[in-house]
């Protein structure tokens, strides 16, 4: 999807999303590594699917 086609609302949604996704994934990895359930696990592969789908420009 093309991300300048989208509104601007939804735009500005993407680039905080954006930016905030790699704290977000790094607090994540740090709580499952020493708090280990099967909810963080979920949590942690939708947070890396979500990264790379960023770092390889998909959206």
């Amino acid at each position: 999807m093309y991300r300048y086609r989208l509104p601007p609302w939804l735009n500005k949604v993407i680039c905080v999303i954006e930016k905030a996704i790699l704290p977000i994934l790094i607090f994540q990895l740090i709580r499952t590594l020493f708090l280990t359930t099967t909810f963080d696990l979920i949590l942690l592969c939708i947070l890396i699917c979500i990264f790379i789908v960023f770092y390889l420009e998909w959206i």
